[in-house]
């Protein structure tokens, strides 16, 4: 694995440094250090920053390159892993005031936006990763997300839970369980959306890592905050995808919520899919767990006798 940590000097950069720092050691990575310096009197504090980041490597037997650029530093982040390839990012991210819809720096936006690698950003204070959220769509294009959250899972020891949230059922099936209960049957059926989740789950098992599966019903972005909240994950993984017609890559409105609401570290890890289950195959699901509920499976037909 190759890691490149980002800095400006400041408070935030240091904790993301520090997080940084534990999964590259833990992972025994090959890590960049890339100081960036966008004005006059900050190269002081950026070098003790990066000399602090170095040192925390050492400590953990790994070597770090150290790399030092003037300029505006979105543009060095990006010409940094064009030239060179990487399979994480990770940035310090300042807050704003939690007012209005975006409340997380432009430039870390902006930086998920424009690189091709995951970009793990580090907004509040962590105190180390035990346990991991992924936000999974029950499609394959997460699978990139699942493999990079299980080698860092592996490598520090965490546990992994696989989230996914189904809308609420069609009317018609409202008698239906709920969703919760019925996570282990999904898990053993040959539906689209319980296949992969099985594999994902399976991925993540063969790696070592310690991996549940968690189901909830109801709006998306809710769900997932909810999830969030009561679970107390040190680590949320979400996609982005690739913006139609142009070659950068975007947060929908889900992954951007949670990327401003979490406040945990966020792995933004890109998709190369579209998410979102079609209505058949929602459809498809309900009926399959009302046949389960009534086996017989008889119809009433009240115009006619």
């Amino acid at each position: 694995m190759k890691v490149l940590i980002c800095s400006d000097g400041s408070e935030q950069a240091d904790l993301a440094m520090r997080l940084g720092s534990a999964i590259a050691g833990a992972c025994e990575a090959a890590v960049t250090l890339l100081g960036i310096i966008e004005g006059q009197g900050h190269s002081d504090a950026i070098l003790e920053s990066l000399k602090r980041g170095q040192a925390m490597l050492q400590d953990k037997g790994v070597q770090a390159e150290l790399i030092t650029k003037a300029g505006n530093p979105i543009e060095e982040i990006v010409r940094r892993t064009t030239e060179s390839s990487f399979d994480l990012v990770v940035i310090g991210a300042a807050r704003k005031e939690q007012r209005g819809l975006f409340w997380l720096s432009s430039k870390a936006y902006k930086i998920v936006k424009e690189v091709q690698p995951p970009v793990l950003i580090v907004a509040g204070k962590s105190l180390g990763l035990k346990r991991g959220l992924i936000c999974s769509g029950g499609k394959d294009y997460i699978d990139d997300a699942v493999h990079l959250t299980g080698r860092i899972a592996r490598g520090v020891g965490a546990s992994i839970t696989l989230l996914h949230v189904l809308p609420e059922p069609p009317a018609i099936y409202a008698h239906l369980p709920g969703m919760q209960e019925n996570t282990d049957w999904l898990l053993r059926s040959n539906s689209e959306l319980g296949l992969n989740l099985r594999r994902e789950k399976e991925s993540l098992e063969s790696l070592g890592v310690v991996t549940e599966v968690k189901l909830r019903r109801g709006a998306v972005l809710e769900e997932i905050l909810g999830e969030i909240a009561e679970g107390v994950y040190d680590l949320v993984v979400t996609g982005s995808a690739l913006s139609h017609g142009l070659r950068t890559y975007v947060l929908g409105d889900v992954s951007r919520e949670i990327v401003n609401r979490a406040s945990c570290p966020i792995l933004v890890v890109r998709s190369h899919g579209q998410a979102g289950e079609s209505r058949s195959v929602l459809r498809g699901l309900w009926e399959r767990l009302g046949s389960q509920r009534n086996p017989g499976g008889r119809r009433q037909n009240r115009g006619s006798r």
